[in-house]
C-alpha cells in the first residue's frame, strides 16, 4: 500500500518526520539498522546511536572521539561500520570497542561510502568519481563519474545507488553498475549531507531520510552590548524524509512539497498627487504547472474581474477615478500546492526535434523587451556563447554558464539592457535573465520571462507570516515536443568561474512561485492608455505587500519508493 500522508508510520504506530538528535553540531554520515538510527557528528566527532521516535541520543564512541573527528560517510554492513576520514576509508565491528582499523587510502578526500557484500563504494569530490572497491582484496574495480559538483554521500538500495549532492541539494537515483542517472529529485533543505533508506518491517515500504547541515542565524540577548541584542550563528543539523515521485513519461520528477498562502496586495498611496481616469489595474495570477496547483484565489480589499492573457489568468481592478489623496488597498490571495521540480532530459533526448510552433517566432523568438539584440556586442557574446555545438540542450547549457562567466550578481535600483549589463559585468537577477533571453533567442531557443517571488526557503517554519526581500524573476525555454522547461536567472551562479550547480537547470525548488508566463506581471492603464515611467509608474502610486505563510507539508502526488517504479525508469 502506498500511504497517503506526507509522514512516514513506523511500526509501533508512532509517527517521526525530522528527527533532531540532542547534542548533535553536524550530521555527516546516516545508517539505519532496523528501527534504530546512527549517525556520524563530524565536528564533535561523535558516533550517535539515534532512537528517530523520541531524539533520544547516545555517544557510541564516548572514549574515541577525538579519533573521529571529522569523519564523513557512514555505512552498515551486517555488524560491521565503515567509515570514511580524510582520505581514508575504515571499518570495525559495531560492538566492542570501536577501535578502527584501515582498509584504503585514497589520492583524494573521501567524502561518502556504501556497502554491498564484497563491494564498497567511496564518493570524492576532489577527484569527481564514485570508487568501487573489492572489499577482499582491497583494489579499485572501476569507478563512476559522480552527478553533481559538491560534496556527495551515497547509499545503496537494490540495484540502486543513492547519491546525495550537499551543492546541487539533490538526490540522483543512479544504475549502481553503470553510474546512469534514472532520475533526480531537489531537497526542501540546503546542505544535504547524508541519506539512508528506512524499511517498515510490517509493510516493506522503503522512506529515504536525509541528513542536513549548516548555521541559521538568530538574535542573541547580550547583557554586555548596547544595544543589548546582537546576531549569531549556531549549528543546525537534523534529519527529515525525502519524498518524491517520478513521472518518467513526462521526465520529471516532484519531491517535498508544501500548501503554501501567498497574497499579493497594492496600498494605493501616491507619492504625488495625480489624478486618474478609467483605470484599469491589471496583475497577474499563479498559473496552474506541473509542480503547482491552485486550491483557491480570492480578492483582498476589492474584488476584481479575472481574464486570460496568452493562456495566464490575470486579476482585473478597475476603477472609475483615482483622485488625489485617495487610498485603496486592493490584491488577491492564494492557496497553492507547491512541489520541487527537476526535469530529466539528456542531449541525446533533443537530436531529433519538431519544429517550433508558428506563432513561437514573433512571441519568444524577437526584441521584444528591450533586449538589445541588435547591437553588436549582445549579438558577438551569442556566437560567442555556443560555439559549433548544434544541439538545443547544450546550447542552452553552455549560454547558461557563459552569463555566469561573464556576470557577477547585484543588487539595483533599475533593470539595464542587456548590453550595458555584459559590459559592467554585474547584473540584478533581472538583468542576468534579460541577457540570457537575448541570447538563447538570437540562437533561436525559444524562451520567455517567468517569475515573480519566491517564499523565504523556510519550510520547517509552519503559519507564521514570512514576507520575501526582493521581487525574483527566472526564464523557461522551449524544448519542441516536450514543453516548457524552467531554469534559474542567476542563483546556480554560485562560485566564481565555476563549476556550477545544475539544480535549477530544468528544475525549480518549492519556493518558487510561478505566474505571468511571458506576460507583464503587473501593468496599469488610464483611458486606455498604459501607465509607465514617462507619465506615473505603478511604483510611484502604490506599495506592494507580499506576504507567504506555509500551512503544511505535502507528499507528491502518489509518491512511492518501491523497486518496481525504479526499474521501470529503465
Amino acid at each position: 500500500m502506498i500511504p497517503d500522508s506526507a509522514s512516514s508510520v513506523s511500526p509501533k504506530g508512532q509517527t517521526f518526520t525530522t528527527i533532531r538528535p540532542i547534542g548533535a553540531a553536524a550530521l555527516q554520515g546516516i545508517a539505519f539498522s532496523g528501527e534504530t538510527l546512527f549517525a556520524i557528528d563530524a565536528t564533535n566527532g561523535y558516533l550517535l546511536q539515534i532512537d528517530p521516535t523520541s531524539d533520544s541520543t547516545t555517544i557510541l564512541n564516548s572514549s574515541r572521539e577525538l579519533d573521529w573527528a571529522g569523519a564523513s560517510g557512514l555505512a552498515l554492513s551486517g555488524e560491521t561500520l565503515w567509515l570514511t576520514l580524510d582520505n581514508r576509508v575504515y571499518f570495525c565491528p559495531l560492538k566492542g570497542d570501536l577501535s578502527l582499523q584501515h582498509f584504503v587510502s585514497l589520492p583524494y578526500t573521501a567524502d561518502g561510502i556504501a556497502v554491498r557484500d564484497a563491494t564498497i563504494y567511496i564518493s570524492s569530490q576532489r577527484s569527481g568519481y564514485i570508487f568501487i572497491y573489492n572489499r577482499d582484496t582491497g583494489r579499485e574495480i572501476t569507478r563512476l563519474y559522480a552527478p553533481g559538483v559538491g560534496a556527495e554521500h551515497i547509499t545503496l538500495r537494490g540495484e540502486e545507488l543513492w547519491v546525495s549532492d550537499a551543492e546541487e541539494q539533490t538526490v540522483y537515483c543512479l544504475d549502481r553498475a553503470t553510474g546512469e542517472i534514472h532520475f533526480s529529485v531537489l531537497t526542501p533543505f540546503a546542505n544535504p549531507t547524508g541519506l539512508a533508506f528506512y524499511t517498515d518491517p510490517e509493510t516493506g515500504q522503503d522512506i529515504l531520510y536525509v541528513a542536513y547541515a549548516g548555521e541559521e542565524p538568530y538574535i542573541r540577548d547580550n547583557p554586555n552590548a548596547n544595544p543589548n541584542y546582537e546576531l549569531q550563528y549556531r549549528d543546525r543539523t537534523f534529519i527529515h524524509p525525502l519524498y518524491f515521485s517520478h513521472n518518467a513519461e513526462r521526465h520529471y520528477a516532484l519531491s517535498n512539497g508544501y500548501l503554501i498562502e501567498m497574497c499579493y496586495v497594492e496600498e494605493l498611496a501616491p507619492l504625488e498627487d495625480v489624478e486618474l481616469q478609467q483605470v484599469e489595474w491589471r496583475i497577474a495570477l499563479p498559473a496552474e504547472t506541473d509542480r503547482q496547483k491552485i486550491r483557491k484565489i480570492e480578492p483582498m480589499g476589492m474584488r476584481f474581474t479575472e481574464e486570460v492573457q496568452d493562456g495566464q489568468r490575470v486579476a482585473v481592478f478597475k476603477f472609475d477615478t483615482l483622485k488625489p489623496g485617495e487610498r485603496h488597498i486592493f490584491g488577491w490571495k492564494a492557496l497553492l500546492e507547491v512541489w520541487s521540480i527537476k526535469y530529466r532530459l539528456t542531449p541525446r533526448d533533443v537530436e531529433k526535434l519538431p519544429d517550433l510552433p508558428p506563432d513561437f517566432q514573433p512571441r519568444y523568438l524577437v526584441d521584444n523587451d528591450q533586449l538589445a539584440m541588435d547591437t553588436e556586442s549582445i549579438r558577438h557574446a551569442a556566437r560567442e556563447a555556443i560555439g559549433r555545438e548544434t544541439n538545443l540542450l547544450r546550447k542552452v547549457y553552455n549560454i547558461r554558464n557563459y552569463v555566469y562567466d561573464k556576470l557577477s550578481y547585484g543588487i539595483k535600483p533599475h533593470i539595464d539592457t542587456p548590453d550595458i549589463v555584459l559590459e559592467r559585468g554585474i547584473g540584478s537577477c533581472g538583468e542576468y535573465l534579460g541577457l540570457l533571453l537575448a541570447l538563447g533567442r538570437l540562437n533561436g531557443i525559444a524562451c520567455r520571462t517567468v517569475g515573480r517571488y519566491k517564499c523565504p526557503p523556510h519550510p520547517d517554519k509552519f503559519d507564521i507570516p514570512l514576507e520575501p526581500d526582493f521581487n525574483h524573476v527566472w526564464m523557461e525555454f522551449y524544448v519542441p515536443g516536450v514543453g516548457w522547461l524552467p531554469m534559474e536567472s542567476n542563483p546556480d551562479d554560485t562560485v566564481e568561474g565555476g563549476p556550477y550547480p545544475t539544480r535549477f537547470f530544468m528544475g525549480l525548488s518549492w519556493y518558487h512561485m510561478e505566474m505571468a508566463k511571458g506576460i507583464p506581471f503587473e501593468t496599469l492603464k488610464s483611458e486606455g492608455v498604459p501607465v509607465n515611467k514617462e507619465n506615473t509608474s505603478i511604483g510611484e502610486l502604490a506599495i506592494n505587500h507580499v506576504r507567504f505563510k506555509i500551512l503544511e507539508e505535502l507528499s507528491p502526488p502518489q509518491w512511492t519508493y518501491s523497486r518496481l517504479q525504479a526499474d521501470e525508469v529503465q
